[in-house]
Formats: C-alpha cells, structure tokens, sequence
C-alpha cells in the first residue's frame, strides 16, 4: 500500500501542476501575433521587447526566436522557430512520462499486494486448517484491497495522461498556426490585423510555410 499511496501523492501533484501549466491563455494567448506585428510597425521590437515576449509565454518564446533572427531570411527563420519549439513542447510534455507510469504500474502494485495477501492466507489455511471460515473471509478481503487501491489510482491517472497528451498536441497545432502566419507576416507573404488574424492577402500568393514546429 505504501508506493501505492505514494504514487497517489505524486499524480496528485501533477494533475494539478499540469492543469495550471497548459491553460491556453498561458501557453498561447490570444491576439499575441497582433501585438508583435503592433510593435514591428511601431518600430518598438527591441531586444528589451524579445527578452519580454520570450518570459510571457511559451508562443512567445517561439515568436521571439524567430523575429530575432528574420533578418536572416525565410529558412534561417524557421529553423530559428523549430530550435525553440521543440525546447517548448518538450517543457509542455514534462512529467507526462511520469504520469503515465503510475497510470500502468498501480495496477500491478495492487495485483502484487493481493497475491502476497493471498500466499499468508493459504499459509494460514495450512497451520490452522479451514474451520474457522470467518478469518478465511476477512483475510482474502484484506488481500483485494491493494488491488481495488491500484485500481482506484490508476483510473483517474490514465484518464488525466491522455486528457494532457490531447491539450498538448491542440497547443502545438495553434502555436504552429502562428509561427507559420510570423513567418509570412515578417516575409511580406501574408497581413495581419491587430487582433492577431492573419487575413491571408499580402502581396497575393496566401502560402503557408510548414514550420515543423509540432515535430521539432
């Protein structure tokens, strides 16, 4: 029961930590893309402004990486926004692993806790014999108790794993959106208003650049 109550404490922990870490308006705000542009054609983007968007969140450290180096040209760029997105998606996917082993090893906790239950009452049966059914009954109860507290972990444990997993791949694709829209903003291939949407005419082609931002 012990590194079973433990690795209550520890999903415990995460699910809470976890559920505070990937809000959305954390991870990726809203109209974040419209800001930066704001301050591209203000003239205000300095190495103060990049030090500030890369602390707010992670879409901004993404963002950051890349206007610090869009002088460079389209590919330097990207691959610029794909260095600092997988050090975000690996920071987004932190303790998931953890997770998700708690998720499948209580369950075999519980499991191995009723069979050394099981082998002391059988070791009873065999000292004492099987007169007294009431001790037999209690004992083989005492023993399922480890598996109904694995059970008990591991449910909510596996629910909440791919429940984060799913939030993790839906910010990927939305910080991915706006990396692919900086790209073309900062490129001339695209405008974008000051709510942050890119409205795709720009100088008329409406491409979009896959930033691999998801696989990086």
């Amino acid at each position: 029961m012990l590194p079973i109550i433990l690795s209550s404490v520890i999903a415990v922990a995460i699910v809470i930590e976890r559920l505070w870490t990937l809000r959305s308006g954390r991870v990726a705000p809203v109209n974040l893309l419209g800001q930066v542009w704001r301050w591209v054609k203000d003239g205000q983007l300095d190495s103060t402004k990049l030090k500030t968007l890369r602390a707010d969140s992670p879409l901004g450290e993404i963002l950051a990486a890349g206007l610090a180096n869009s002088r460079h040209g389209r590919e330097i760029m990207k691959e610029c926004i794909q260095e600092a997105a997988g050090k975000v998606v690996h920071e987004l996917e932190r303790y998931l692993n953890t997770l998700g082993t708690i998720a499948a090893i209580t369950p075999l906790l519980g499991l191995l806790g009723t069979v050394i239950g099981m082998i002391d009452v059988f070791s009873a049966i065999m000292i004492q014999g099987t007169g007294n059914t009431g001790v037999l009954a209690g004992g083989i109860s005492k023993a399922l108790i480890t598996t109904a507290a694995g059970l008990t972990v591991a449910i909510p444990a596996v629910f909440f794993h791919r429940f984060f997993v799913r939030r993790v791949d839906e910010l990927v694709v939305t910080m991915e959106q706006e990396a692919t829209k900086l790209v073309e903003v900062m490129q001339g291939n695209r405008e974008v208003d000051f709510n942050g949407n890119g409205n795709g005419n720009g100088n008329g082609n409406g491409r979009k650049v896959a930033t691999g931002a998801k696989g990086a």
